[in-house]
């Protein structure tokens, strides 16, 4: 995918931020392509209807039906937690899953799935160790679902693999262009940040995609392992958002103060103290529900 609605991508951020912006959109939207092992441009129109409107949480890729191109992941333990199944089992980083239940295991999906349709089961597997072969009995663990279903975990994450080289971009910007990129960019989430605040009040965005204190920990934990590049790019969205948000024309927020100013400037006086407490109530009664549903989005995602 090199654009979208003849918007230039360069990564599947980028592909994700501008589908995003897409939500509402209907009629056809267009993706340019440069298909494997060809140097010309080809390019599709989508017709689409009221793109992700009201989708909890918006799945740009997946409601136009593309998954992003991922290498082969084997069936090879990368991570085990200690004190779950796993390593209960006797698993260890490094070991390669063949079988379980004399099934042959061909790729890391394939086992994810049989762990997960075997919640309590006792499971006889088959690895590799060192060039070495062995069995063990694991029994996974469950997790409940939403829905009242349960699914099996057993504590253990997959080993990275390479990609390759052909699929590899790294960006490189100078000190002064760098300064322009990160205007610009500073300059399209502000844009999208509001044109998502408008998109909520007319109803195409759900307000459970509200997120609160717990959401942001829980992101900012997760994009600190990711590492440091991830976690400075997380604080500069946070502190976008809360800045757009900030200066909404709300009283006690200081747009509220701003537009207090304005009035200030057209009528030639400044707006009466009554008006300004009234406005003070009103201004602490959105704030404050603004807050409580975001709280409360947030203990419904952990429950």
């Amino acid at each position: 995918i090199i654009a979208i609605q003849n918007d230039a991508v360069r990564s599947w951020e980028e592909v994700n931020l501008k589908l995003i912006s897409m939500i509402g959109f209907s009629g056809s939207l267009t993706i340019d392509v440069l298909p494997e092992g060809s140097s010309s441009e080809r390019a599709y129109a989508l017709e689409v209807d009221n793109y992700l409107a009201r989708q909890d949480p918006p799945q740009p890729l997946q409601s136009l039906g593309m998954t992003p191109w991922q290498p082969e992941f084997p069936a090879v333990l990368g991570q085990v937690v200690d004190g779950e199944a796993a390593a209960n089992a006797g698993l260890q980083a490094g070991d390669h899953i063949i079988a379980i239940d004399g099934t042959p295991v061909e790729d890391w999906m394939q086992f994810v799935t049989m762990i997960r349709r075997s919640a309590g089961e006792t499971l006889s597997v088959a690895y590799e160790r060192n060039g070495e072969q062995g069995t063990l009995t694991l029994t996974p663990g469950s997790n409940l679902l939403e829905s009242g279903g349960e699914v099996g975990y057993i504590g253990a994450g997959v080993e990275s693999v390479t990609w390759p080289e052909s699929l590899q971009r790294e960006i490189r910007y100078g000190p002064i262009e760098a300064v322009g990129q990160a205007l610009s960019r500073t300059g399209d989430m502000i844009l999208l940040t509001v044109d998502a605040i408008r998109k909520m009040l007319v109803g195409l965005i759900s307000p459970s995609n509200l997120s609160g204190p717990i959401t942001i920990a829980q992101i900012s934990g997760d994009s600190a392992r990711a590492g440091m590049e991830a976690f400075v790019g997380f604080l500069a969205y946070l502190s976008i958002s809360l800045g757009v948000l900030n200066l909404l024309p709300i009283p006690v927020l200081d747009g509220g103060h701003l537009l207090y100013y304005f009035l200030e400037i057209v009528r030639g006086r400044p707006v009466s103290e009554q008006t300004q407490a009234i406005g003070l109530r009103i201004g602490l009664a959105m704030v404050g529900g603004l807050m409580v549903m975001a709280l409360y989005f947030d203990l419904m995602r952990l429950w």
